[in-house]
Parts: C-alpha cells; structure tokens; sequence
C-alpha cells in the first residue's frame, strides 16, 4: 500500500534522509530551514534507523563534522540557509578536493548579507560555479516539489557515492516551507557495495594507509588531480543531465525556470496559451551539470526565451552561453525576497518579446 502524507518541504527532506539510510546529520538551525533538523530530533531518528543527529555549535563545525564522517564513508548530510552555506563554503571545498561523498541542502532566502528570511534563488552562482576557492563543482539538484525533495534525497546520496563528490539540494523558502501530499519510499538499508578502498577505517596490513586530504605542497601532482576532478566533471555532464520540458514541441517562446519559479512559469504558461502565445517551459532539475545541450536545440526553434529567477539574473548568463547567440535571451527577476506572480511573468514575456 502506499503511504501518503501531507509534510512541508523541511519535513520530506528530513524523512528521506532517515529513510534513505542516512548515518548522520550535523546542522545548525536558520530560517527558513530550521525544521529538518527539528523534525529529526522529534521523530527519533536514532531510535528509529541509528541514524546519529546532532546540533553542532556553528555551521563551521557542522560542515567540518560532515567532513570527517564523509571520509569514514558514512552517508551524511547537512543543512542550512544561504548565510550558513557561505560560511561552509572553504570544507565544501576541501571535502570536493578530497573527493568525499555527502549531501548538502541549501533552503535559500534573501540577500545578500544577512537579507531577510524569505525565499530567494540568488544562491545559483555559489552553488553552480563553486562558491569556495579551486576549480571544483558540486552536483546541484534543483527540486521543484515537496514530494521532489523527498526523492532527490536518495537521489543525491547515490550520485554523490558514484562520483565521491558533494551533492547539493538546493531549495528555497518557498518550498522549504510550502506543504503538499507527499508519497515516501520505503525505509532503505544502509549501503555498504561501493568501492571502499579509499574509506578510512583503519589500516590492515595488506594495503598502505588511507590519507584523506585536498592537499599538496607541489604544484605537478596538483596539477594532475586537477585534471583527474575536470574529467570527472566532463562524466557528470555527459551522464546525469536531467531536465523537464513542458509544451515545447511547437513553442516559439520559451520560460526557463527551476524550482519555486518553474511552477509559477507552468501557470504563466497556461495563461499564455489561452491568450494564444504559444510558449513552453524548460525546467533545468540538474542545475550542474547544466541542461545546456538542450537548450542550445530549442535555440534554433524559438523566437525568444525568458529566464525567470527570483534573482538579479544569474542562471540567465548560462543560458545566454548555451544559446550562443542564436536567440534573444532575457531576464525577468524579483528580488529582495518577493516572489513573482503568474501574470508577472506573463506580462513581462509580452512587453519583452510581444509589445510592437
């Protein structure tokens, strides 16, 4: 039978992970997603799965606890806001330089600063392009749905532990705090068939030591393992690009919006089409590696494509990349923490492309 319930965002993220066989969750708590690591705490996790949960005392000390528990190849996450991410952001680094795997989930809000603590999507740069130091990239999955961040939870685990690299969830305060019916999985066991060679727990006296470490004094042997990180970065971007497309087959204007607005753009696009403009709607679910193939194809079919971020513009410049010319591409954005409506966005693809 199958089990449904109705859960906030926060909350689905939370029972996946303890149903996806998660070892450990080390946060600290700040609006708008301060209820995953509440509802962890509340439904005993420990009690029910063994799963270890506890409130570090700093977003610093959560992410380096992520760190050393990632290298003993448990299956651990975090969470926080966009202050608390950016405050991760030197052990994302290293944690990607070391090739660990683990999740990370970013409820974003408003800023830049402290901002305020409504939604926002102005955290696609530092997720995308590798908000710390060093050429690296994190597997960014962009959901869209409460019942979409449950599933995205297993979902980064596995792509993580396939790539030993971090995987990022990253939401907003919208559908953070939104609530809708939500089908669960089945509780998982723990995995333990993936390559363990590199994982530290201790030393048998048929192999060396395992080190676990981004670092190294010279340049070349750098060098080297950078060019080992692109290529598994060129693996990602072959293999794991994920998209939706909605009512692209005839469109001749184009919607390109992930999370909280590609569902605002679904309702723009039932609005344009009774208005007879015929527009669609791309929704990028990977946001790294980026669908960018796929845009570049509808380039060649469309008049027009219109980001819609709430955001200055950020995910714009790479569809403006994507397209390479071939097609006017523009932003529409709010900002601040306000969020667009569906006539908005409607109206704003008119004056933009339709307004003689």
């Amino acid at each position: 039978m199958k089990e449904f319930l109705l859960m906030k965002g926060n909350e689905a993220i939370a029972e996946a992970a303890i149903r996806a066989g998660a070892d450990a969750y080390f946060g600290y708590p700040i609006t708008p997603q301060s209820e995953i690591m509440e509802y962890l705490m509340a439904e005993k996790a420990y009690e029910r799965t063994g799963m270890v949960v506890l409130q570090a005392e700093s977003e610093l000390a959560a992410i380096n606890m992520v760190y050393g528990a990632a290298g003993t190849g448990k299956r651990v996450l975090t969470s926080s806001s966009s202050p608390g991410i950016s405050l991760m952001q030197e052990s994302i680094s290293y944690i990607a330089g070391a090739e660990l795997p683990c999740v990370i989930i970013n409820v974003v809000r408003a800023g830049p600063g402290l901002g305020t603590i409504q939604p926002s999507q102005a955290d696609y740069f530092q997720s995308v392009k590798g908000g710390g130091h060093g050429d690296y990239r994190l597997i960014v999955l962009a959901p869209s749905s409460v019942q979409e961040m449950a599933d995205f939870v297993p979902l980064a685990f596995d792509l993580a532990f396939k790539y030993r690299n971090p995987a990022l969830i990253l939401s907003d305060g919208v559908i953070g705090q939104m609530m809708e019916k939500v089908e669960l999985f089945k509780t998982r066991p723990r995995i333990t068939t993936f390559d363990q060679s590199w994982v530290l727990s201790g030393k048998p006296e048929n192999r060396k030591a395992n080190v676990i470490t981004s670092l190294d004094l010279q340049p070349h042997p750098m060098e080297k393992h950078n060019h080992a990180l692109q290529a598994k970065y060129r693996k990602m971007e072959e293999d794991e690009v994920r998209f939706e497309e909605i009512m692209c087959d005839d469109a001749e204007y184009l919607f390109v919006a992930y999370g909280s607005s590609a569902r605002i753009c679904s309702k723009a696009l039932q609005l344009a089409r009774e208005k007879g403009i015929k527009a669609g709607l791309l929704r990028p679910i990977t946001l790294f590696p980026f669908p960018k193939k796929q845009i570049a194809k509808l380039a060649g079919r469309v008049k027009g494509m219109l980001s819609v971020e709430m955001s200055a513009g950020q995910m714009v410049e790479d569809i403006q990349l994507a397209v390479s010319g071939k097609v006017r591409v523009e932003h529409f954005g709010r900002y601040g923490g306000v969020i667009h409506s569906p006539l908005e966005v409607l109206a704003a693809l008119e004056n933009i492309f339709l307004k003689k």
